[in-house]
Parts: structure tokens; sequence; C-alpha cells
């Protein structure tokens, strides 16, 4: 975890442009944007992905998709639809190995399955 960019963030050793953070998780801007609302949630706590939630974490779940929610609506794109993509494992591109959820909005979004 100490390589870990996402626990960096978290933690502040790695300065994000921030839009939430609480006890449990943090959302900031996506450096690469893929839309004109790129966010990431990343939970504080190290979960490498979606299979390695356990039991203990299903009020962290629940939570992090009350915060995707609520961003939405802060970002106004929660009217005219957005998209939230989790990549499990190296096929599916996900690059860094710490639970995230990216919440897409603000333009049309293609149809593909890759929301890219």
């Amino acid at each position: 975890m100490d390589e870990c960019i996402f626990c960096k963030i978290a933690a502040g050793d790695i300065k994000s442009d921030i839009v939430y953070e609480d006890e449990k998780v943090i959302a900031f801007k996506d450096i690469n944007p893929a839309a004109p609302v790129h966010l990431l949630v990343i939970p504080r706590k190290h979960v490498p992905s979606l299979l390695e939630i356990g039991e203990e974490d299903k009020e962290l779940i629940g939570h992090i998709h009350l915060v995707l929610q609520k961003l939405a609506r802060d970002f106004k794109i929660d009217r005219s639809g957005f998209r939230v993509i989790n990549n499990c494992g190296k096929d599916s591109g996900q690059a860094v190995f710490h639970l995230h959820f990216h919440l897409l909005g603000g333009r049309p979004l293609p149809q593909n399955l890759g929301g890219q």
C-alpha cells in the first residue's frame, strides 16, 4: 500500500483536485478526463478491487453510491444523465489497484460498453 497512488492521495501525500471527502471516502477530478465531469470516488481504506470487498464493506459500498449520487447532483449531471464505471482487473483496464468508481457526465456519452 506504500506504493498505491490512491492511498497517497487519500492520505494527503499527493495533491489532487478534491471535490468531496469524509471519513470513509474521497472524490477528486480525474487528471485525464473523458467527459466534462469526470470524477473518481475512492474509499480511504485500501481495497484492491471489487473482488476484494467483504461482508464488512457492505456499508462502505452503499456509502460510496450515496456519494456518487450527491456528486451527480452537485455537478448538475443528475437530470441529463451520467455513467458510473468500475473497472475490475487488468483486462478491464484497471490501472490503479485500489477500488475506485468513475463518475462521468456533462455530455452525451457513447453507447459502447467502454464509455469512452
